[in-house]
C-alpha cells in the first residue's frame, strides 16, 4: 500500500502551486495582474481565512478581521473578492477542483480492482491529511452555505462515494467481492476518512499515524468485501 510519503513526493500540493491555481481560475476577478504578488497575497488570505473560519466560523469572522490576519488592508482584500460570498465560492470551488482531479489521476494508473479501491481509500485520506484545514472548513461550513453552494457541496460527497461504488460494482461483476450494497459500503468508507480530518485530535492523543489509520480503513473494506471463495480459485 502506499506510504503517506510516498503519496507526498509524487503529489505537489505547496500552498503556492494552489494559489496558482486559483490565481489561473479567477484571472478575471482578480484586479491584481502580477503573479508573483497575488500568489503570495492569496497565500495570506487563504490560510487566515481557514485559521478564522475554523476558530470562530466563516459568517462570523469579519473582514477585519481577516485583514488584520493577513496582514493586509481592507483596500487590498477588495482587490482579490468583491465579497465574503465570493471568496467562500474561491476556496470551496477550488478544493473540490484539486481533490477530483488527484483522485482520478491516482486511481487511472491501477488497473486491478482491489488495488484500485485500495488507492482510492488511501488517496483521499493522504489528500485531507495535506489539506486539512481546507476538508475541515468545507464540512463545517457546508450548512452555511447559500443553498446552490450548498447542493454543490453535496453533489462532490456524493459524486466521492459514487466513485467507490463504481469500483465496488466492478469488484463484483468479476467475482472479487461479495454482493455487498455497494452504496451503503461507500457511504461507511467516506464515514471513516472523515472522521481522521474532523476529529483528529482523537488520534494524535492516541498516536496514531496517517498511514496507520488507512491501513485499518482498508482492512476493513477487504474484510467487508472480499470474497474469499473467488480469491481462493
Amino acid at each position: 500500500m502506499m506510504t503517506y510519503e510516498e503519496f507526498k513526493s509524487m503529489v505537489h500540493l505547496s500552498r503556492r502551486e494552489i494559489c496558482k491555481e486559483i490565481f489561473n481560475e479567477n484571472k478575471d476577478l482578480i484586479k491584481v495582474k502580477k503573479p508573483e504578488r497575488v500568489v503570495k497575497n492569496l497565500g495570506k488570505i487563504f490560510e487566515a481565512t481557514l485559521a478564522l473560519s475554523n476558530k470562530k466560523g466563516f459568517h462570523a469572522m469579519s473582514l477585519r478581521d481577516l485583514s488584520s490576519g493577513a496582514g493586509l488592508s481592507m483596500g487590498a482584500l477588495y482587490s482579490y473578492f468583491s465579497s465574503k460570498e465570493e471568496l467562500l465560492r474561491m476556496i470551496q470551488d477550488q478544493g473540490r477542483r484539486i481533490t477530483s482531479r488527484i483522485l482520478e489521476e491516482q486511481i487511472g494508473t491501477v488497473e486491478a480492482t482491489r488495488e484500485k479501491l485500495q488507492t482510492a481509500i488511501v488517496v483521499h485520506l493522504y489528500l485531507s491529511e495535506v489539506m486539512q484545514p481546507w476538508f475541515y472548513f468545507s464540512y463545517m461550513e457546508a450548512k452555511n452555505l447559500p443553498k446552490r453552494a450548498q447542493k454543490e457541496a453535496i453533489l462532490s460527497e456524493l459524486s466521492t462515494e459514487q466513485m467507490y461504488a463504481d469500483i465496488i460494482k466492478q469488484g463484483q461483476r468479476e467475482g472479487i467481492f461479495k454482493p455487498r450494497d455497494p452504496e451503503m459500503t461507500s457511504a461507511f468508507i467516506k464515514a471513516m476518512l472523515q472522521d481522521w480530518y474532523l476529529k483528529k485530535w482523537k488520534y494524535q492523543a492516541r498516536q496514531v499515524t496517517v498511514d496507520a489509520y488507512g491501513k485499518v480503513v482498508v482492512d476493513w473494506a477487504f474484510a467487508y468485501l472480499d470474497n474469499q471463495t473467488a480469491m481462493e480459485q
